[in-house]
């Protein structure tokens, strides 16, 4: 199976060559964000409410990632309800801390008690599906359902993983960034982004320039700390419907005879634990679906929303 979509944590720790100077481009647009009502910190996360009432829903960026991914989501659903973005530290140009994603999904929770969000629907991309899906195993009461962009319970390619295993693409993963440098990071989002993140090129460079405001180092406590999740044994306890997004581009997938049926049922499998789920193909899209098509994730979303009510 083709393993590079959820393993983006391992792409970023590959060197790659350095680039040649180049004039400076144009500002990016996905730097510019929408306006919050309110920003507030929960823990270790820093959260931007955008409007008010109706179901609420909590966007949860994936590794690198920030506020920016969702921008999209923010403008179609805000105006109707409110919408919560979280971004986890060291992330987007935030300070790193002293926390892993342990702290992390336990302030993902802490969210929904204090702000009293009544049954809210978490929506994570990659690593930040990951994070929605602990949540609603730890709290099944708290959480209306759960949409995971490319996100799963574990990392695809270390399902079938001992023990040993696990710890020792621990090691390997600690052992690969352990060097890295920031040029090298902002090297290896601008690989990343071209080959596996989206499908046009000049928006790769654009997400590369923003991804590569994380910090490194808590690039690699994000990774090593992915790798040691398996969510599996305990997604029978979520209660809430699950929406998992599986994104495919035959022209990446099919030269390793993957194609999306069987790219769906794989997803699938990862997830037959959970009591409530639907796995939906989008394509063409790579790992950044919301960029490559948008639409078409947004009618996604709708029509999850509209079969939950409330």
């Amino acid at each position: 199976m083709n393993k590079a979509s959820l393993l983006f944590a391992l792409a970023v720790a590959v060197a790659a060559p350095s680039f040649a100077a180049e004039p400076a481009p144009p500002a990016n647009p996905y730097a510019m964000r929408i306006a919050p009502a309110e920003r507030f910190d929960v823990g270790p996360l820093r959260v931007e409410r955008h409007g008010s009432g109706g179901r609420a829903l909590v966007l949860i960026p994936g590794l690198a990632s920030g506020a920016w991914v969702w921008q999209d989501v923010v403008r179609a659903f805000s105006g109707q309800q409110a919408v919560y973005v979280v971004t986890l530290p060291g992330f987007d140009g935030r300070d790193a801390a002293p926390s892993n994603l342990a702290a992390v999904r336990k302030a993902l929770g802490e969210l929904i008690v204090a702000r009293s969000l009544d049954k809210p629907v978490l929506v994570g991309h990659s690593l930040g599906g990951m994070l929605a899906l602990a949540v609603a195993e730890d709290s099944p009461g708290l959480v209306g359902g759960v949409v995971a962009v490319d996100g799963l319970p574990v990392l695809p390619g270390t399902e079938g993983y001992t023990p040993e295993q696990r710890a020792a693409a621990l090691a390997q993963a600690g052992s690969a960034q352990g060097q890295y440098s920031k040029e090298q990071f902002a090297a290896g989002q601008q690989a990343y982004m071209s080959s596996e993140g989206v499908l046009d090129m000049t928006r790769a460079d654009m997400l590369a320039e923003l991804t590569s405001r994380s910090d490194p180092a808590a690039v690699r406590r994000a990774v090593a700390d992915a790798l040691a999740l398996d969510l599996r044994p305990g997604l029978s306890r979520i209660s809430a419907p699950i929406l998992e997004i599986s994104p495919y581009f035959a022209a990446d997938q099919s030269q390793v005879g993957i194609t999306e049926q069987a790219k769906l049922e794989f997803y699938k499998s990862l997830l037959a634990g959970a009591p409530k789920v639907e796995v939906v193909s989008i394509s063409p899209a790579r790992h950044f679906v919301m960029f490559d098509q948008p639409a078409k994730l947004l009618d996604a979303l709708r029509t999850f929303l509209s079969k939950l009510g409330g």
